[in-house]
């Protein structure tokens, strides 16, 4: 009896032990803040490529993996069924010109404009409406105009004789000034032009600045306000949440607006992550070169925007021989190779990127061998080159993934109606040359140079993959052989651009411990028709794992 007793007392306590254990499997669930569900996910991480689920606490990633592997070891209060829609890692544009595209708001707008006519009235009708005291506009380009070559400012001059006026090329490469912002410029027809080019014809000024001088122009348009730097910063941060966007490289800036960035973010004002390159001035240079690089989670400070040459559709990128439609015509370099070889020199002996813009290849050349000689011997510096357009054999030969490129495929597909008139049917070869620069080097950062393109990033991956503009021209697409595939593609839009960055640890992909910065599109990008790619749409953006786009 008593033997009896001492089992059944046993076999209570087993079966006590067996539910307790059963009752702490099932409530020990970690805690998430947000799970994503029911989800097309492609990661970028080559650990896990796709997935259906993950969850994120404190603004990063926890896990990822399928529906059930997530719902099983975490729980949250809030979870999103993403209905089966494409999620992509937090998308990255690799050069633009984020503060510049909101201060272009608060100008004339001459993108799209079919003719120098349509240019003028566009400023009749502005200055109508906002009676400014120097109107300033951008987004001009001859090539798109029935009459390719530069206009004269007489018209300008004519029709705003008291009002100084500066409104510059798409690029940012060329200016038309009427007479009244010259001679609040100083600008003469003895005025030299170092570095760029002040046209003039039959001995008069045309209006007309390449490069360089126009920095003269610039020196007399007033200063914004800090309202209205504040509101061109916050409108930008709109545009680009609404594509998906949620790091940036803004391609040069001054320690001021750098600054105000900073603060902006202190205060959440400003969520956006941003790398910047401070632009090269020497002031800003030696200030920085003072106070070393500077890194926040939202602000990454450790480069330097350098320009080489110009651009070439002004015909100021610095070509090796003679420009094919301008005898005689090589464009320019627009650094001095003794300033940049001292520059480069002092920035190798610092932990700061250099960031050179370099289109011709000339400048390519010049650039590519400076890299290699002022760092020999020293690894994993990633010094970028931006735009590498056009690319002799003999600098192909030379890259490898010491040296990170950064293009902007939309480039391509806006210059490929005149660009061989440029270079000719030979070194048209090396124009716009993606997948050999990518064979060379490796990775490959890519970005818009916005707002030169438009900010859409669908744009660049289409151009990237299809190598067409957005009427689907030409067949075949152009150059063909330098297109991308979708997967390198997203790679150069995500995790290579991070990567060029030094930030490949904490953003690029959707992996465990690296910031929850997400978008979730309404089609899979990455096997929908070619042709559909630029019509992607985005329903929701998500920056450190709170919901920053969409309903």
């Amino acid at each position: 009896m008593k033997h009896s007793f001492l089992l059944l007392l046993s076999c209570l306590f087993l079966f006590s032990c067996q539910n307790e254990s059963k009752k702490s499997t099932t409530t020990t669930k970690q805690e998430a803040d947000l799970i994503i569900y029911n989800a097309k996910i492609y990661t970028v991480d080559e650990n896990i490529p796709t997935a259906q689920s993950f969850a994120l606490k404190d603004g990063k990633f926890l896990e990822i993996g399928t529906d059930k592997e997530i719902q099983d070891k975490f729980e949250s209060a809030e979870k999103v069924d993403a209905k089966g829609k494409t999620i992509l890692p937090g998308l990255i544009d690799a050069h633009c010109h984020f503060y510049n595209l909101g201060m272009k708001l608060q100008q004339v707008d001459l993108v799209g404009t079919t003719s120098y006519q349509e240019v003028l009235d566009r400023i009749v009708a502005f200055q109508k409406e906002k009676n400014v005291p120097f109107i300033v506009g951008r987004g001009w380009d001859q090539n798109d105009w029935e009459e390719k070559e530069f206009p004269t400012n007489k018209e300008l001059t004519e029709l705003f004789p008291d009002t100084p006026i500066a409104i510059t090329r798409i690029d940012g490469h060329a200016m038309i000034a009427n007479q009244k912002a010259l001679e609040l410029a100083k600008i003469t027809t003895s005025t030299k032009a170092e570095g760029g080019e002040i046209i003039q014809k039959n001995g008069k000024l045309t209006g007309v600045l390449v490069d360089n001088p126009m920095a003269l122009v610039r020196e007399v348009i007033p200063q914004p306000t800090r309202e209205s730097q504040i509101e061109a910063l916050l409108e930008a941060q709109k545009i680009n949440f609404s594509y998906g966007l949620t790091t940036l490289d803004d391609a040069g800036l001054s320690p001021d607006i750098i600054s105000l960035i900073d603060s902006l973010q202190k205060t959440d004002r400003l969520q956006m992550r941003l790398y910047v390159m401070v632009s090269n001035r020497p002031e800003y240079v030696e200030e920085y070169l003072k106070k070393g690089t500077y890194k926040t989670e939202k602000l990454n400070v450790s480069s330097f925007k350098v320009y080489a040459d110009g651009a070439l559709g002004s015909r100021g990128a610095a070509l090796k021989e003679p420009y094919s439609d301008k005898e005689n015509h090589h464009g320019a370099m627009l650094i001095g190779y003794e300033d940049l070889t001292i520059l480069a020199q002092k920035l190798a002996d610092s932990d700061f990127q250099m960031n050179t813009h370099a289109i011709g290849d000339s400048a390519n050349a010049v650039i590519i061998r400076k890299y290699y000689d002022v760092l020999k011997g020293q690894k994993d510096r990633r010094w970028r080159i931006e735009h590498a357009q056009v690319v002799a054999p003999e600098e192909f030969e030379m890259l490898d993934d010491n040296l990170m490129i950064s293009v902007q495929p939309t480039h391509a597909t806006s210059d490929m109606y005149w660009a061989e008139d440029r270079l000719g049917e030979e070194r048209i070869k090396g124009a716009y040359a993606y997948k050999q620069l990518l064979e060379k080097t490796g990775k490959i950062a890519l970005g818009t140079d916005y707002p030169v393109e438009q900010v859409n990033p669908f744009h660049t991956f289409y151009a990237a993959v299809a190598r067409k503009d957005l009427k689907n021209y030409p067949d075949g697409g152009f150059q063909k052989q330098n297109a991308l595939t979708r997967e390198e593609t997203l790679k150069g839009m995500t995790i290579w651009a991070a990567y060029s960055n030094f930030e490949e640890n904490e953003k690029g992909s959707i992996t465990a411990g690296k910031y929850a910065d997400f978008v979730i599109l309404e089609q899979d990008i990455m096997t929908v028709e070619e042709d559909a790619i630029p019509n992607t749409k985005v329903i929701s953006t998500y920056l450190g794992g709170l919901k920053v786009y969409g309903e």
